[in-house]
């Protein structure tokens, strides 16, 4: 996907407060590192280890320091109001445990924290260009919506855009 941050996070993340950051599924830390050197403490979940590899040596390589978790989103414990910001970047995850993920994340985002997601919605399928082919893994806004119960949605919508994010 590039080193450049996922288009959203750029276009979003100045609403995140200072604090710390947790990326869900964040691959090799593209926006975790974005992140980080504007000034957050970054965790980074994700299950590849190739990606965690590959995410710490960017990020040596700019000098930035980012805690890596290694494990399956089912497992991960976010804990509760620790969080100033909760990225997820096309972690597109069988509908059950999407939908826990997404509770603990409301539980763990501090007061005033943001969740930022980006993800493909079931149109998507007939594009041919990217994305799970599984509608089950696709996601909707009212899903969403319902799925993180309990937050206030400053933006949050369904759109189409062009994804270029890297050879």
């Amino acid at each position: 996907y590039g080193l450049e941050p996922n288009d959203f996070v750029r276009e979003q993340g100045d609403r995140i407060p200072p604090g710390p950051v947790l990326c869900l599924a964040e691959g090799y830390g593209r926006n975790a590192l974005w992140l980080a050197e504007r000034g957050h403490a970054v965790t980074a979940a994700e299950q590849s280890t190739v990606g965690i590899a590959r995410g710490k040596a960017l990020a040596a390589e700019r000098g930035l320091e980012i805690t890596w978790i290694q494990g399956d989103l089912a497992d991960l414990d976010m804990g509760e109001g620790k969080w100033s910001g909760i990225v997820s970047t096309f972690a597109h995850l069988p509908p059950a445990l999407r939908a826990d993920v997404h509770r603990r994340a409301v539980r763990a985002l501090a007061p005033g924290g943001v969740f930022i997601l980006e993800a493909y919605s079931p149109a998507q399928l007939g594009r041919r260009t990217g994305g799970p082919k599984q509608v089950e893994l696709l996601m909707t806004r009212d899903g969403l919506v319902r799925e993180l119960a309990g937050l206030e949605f400053e933006v949050a919508r369904e759109i189409v855009r062009e994804v270029v994010e890297g050879a």
